[in-house]
């Protein structure tokens, strides 16, 4: 194996234990802070405050990682939620736990960007960039399988505290591997200066391809916003154990495994693949609020969608955006994702009592889907200006 082989699988690894370890704590945070007396809209705004920083480091993110490279920007952050996750475990009021869950919702908003942009560059063409999302999108879902199962039979077994402790710990081990062993190694590009372009937040913005790209990051995010709320919540509601929250969630990981797992759909055109991906979660959500099929199926079902959907989100920002800009595409993308998933927890939060979150997510899927269809129908259809 060659030595840029070995440096691409190493993020592999590294992404995929940062997301194992990241997943584990989803069936464990809602009945935490219950524990500590909050309600169901504190809790929201927990999610939601969370996603906010993690928002507003997005933003910040892009541009540093495209003028200091990536590395930095894993590791660093890494380390910081580490000791952030361990402080979890020593708080014991619903006061602390926002301070907490917000700064660490900032640290982390530097990974995702800086980690998507340092795997694009191991990438010559639009094929191999499916490729790669593609593996770490099966990686990334095998981690969202075991970890939710993890985290809800740590919590039932040595406690929620314990279990924030274990997730810090693995955490700043990840940091140490990072350390020694990730490269920011990029791909040699050879740039004409007649055609070098300068990336900026309002030239992303202006690019009608990449509004239907935001769009759909939005309502999807929303979508899991909700879902993210409302299966923890179970534990509260119906007295389910944290281990039967987390095989919720493992439902819909393998769902989304099974659809990376066809290789053949990414033959298929990115924009297309978002449109299709869209509209069956918002089926999925009809008889979710209808109540037309058992939760673990339709949870597997949601799971397909998304994984139809997560990695033709990336491969069409990389396909509309040359390399140097994308720290910016990607970290905008990010902070797109952290506002839908802030008003999907806040929303559901205040709204639940009333009507079914299920039903506005819906309703905004749909929506977007319908927006999105005027943008394509009215857009003329043209060539990609991504310059190399």
């Amino acid at each position: 194996m060659s030595e840029v082989a070995i440096d691409k699988w190493n993020i592999f690894i590294v992404m995929f234990l940062m997301s194992l370890i990241m997943s584990i704590q989803a069936p464990i945070f809602t009945p935490y802070a219950v524990t500590m007396g909050a309600s169901s809209v504190l809790v929201g705004i927990m999610l939601s405050a969370a996603q906010l920083a993690n928002l507003t480091g997005n933003l910040i993110a892009g541009p540093l990682v495209d003028r200091f490279g990536k590395r930095v920007f894993i590791t660093l952050p890494m380390f910081v939620s580490g000791i952030l996750f361990m402080g979890h475990g020593f708080i014991s009021d619903t006061a602390g736990l926002l301070v907490l869950r917000t700064m660490n919702g900032f640290s982390l908003a530097f990974l995702l960007p800086a980690a998507l942009a340092l795997l694009s560059g191991y990438a010559g063409n639009s094929q191999q960039q499916g490729k790669n999302m593609a593996i770490n999108g099966i990686l990334g879902t095998i981690a969202s399988i075991i970890a939710p199962l993890i985290g809800g039979n740590l919590g039932a077994l040595i406690g929620y505290a314990n279990t924030y402790f274990v997730i810090g710990a693995v955490l700043i081990v990840t940091f140490l591997y990072t350390i020694l062993f990730l490269k920011d190694r990029q791909i040699i590009v050879v740039k004409k200066k007649n055609t070098l372009q300068t990336w900026s937040i309002m030239s992303l913005l202006a690019r009608p391809t990449l509004h239907i790209v935001f769009l759909t990051g939005f309502a999807v995010m929303y979508i899991h916003g909700v879902i993210v709320y409302e299966v923890p919540y179970l534990t509260v509601e119906k007295g389910l154990s944290t281990v039967t929250t987390g095989q919720l969630f493992s439902f819909m990981a393998i769902g989304t495994l099974l659809s990376l797992s066809l290789f053949f759909i990414h033959r298929f055109d990115a924009i297309k693949r978002l449109i299709v991906g869209l509209f069956g979660m918002c089926m999925v959500l009809f008889a979710i609020f209808n109540d037309l099929v058992a939760l673990q199926l339709l949870l597997l079902l949601m799971g397909f969608c998304l994984g139809v959907i997560m990695p033709a989100m990336a491969i069409a920002v990389t396909d509309e955006v040359s390399r140097e800009g994308h720290g910016r595409a990607f970290g905008l993308m990010s902070a797109i994702y952290s506002l839908g998933m802030i008003l999907g927890t806040f929303v559901t939060g205040i709204i639940r009592e009333m009507i079914s979150p299920y039903f506005i997510a819906f309703l905004i899927g749909m929506l977007v889907l319908a927006f999105i269809g005027y943008l394509k129908l009215h857009v003329p259809q043209s060539t990609h200006s991504k310059v190399y």
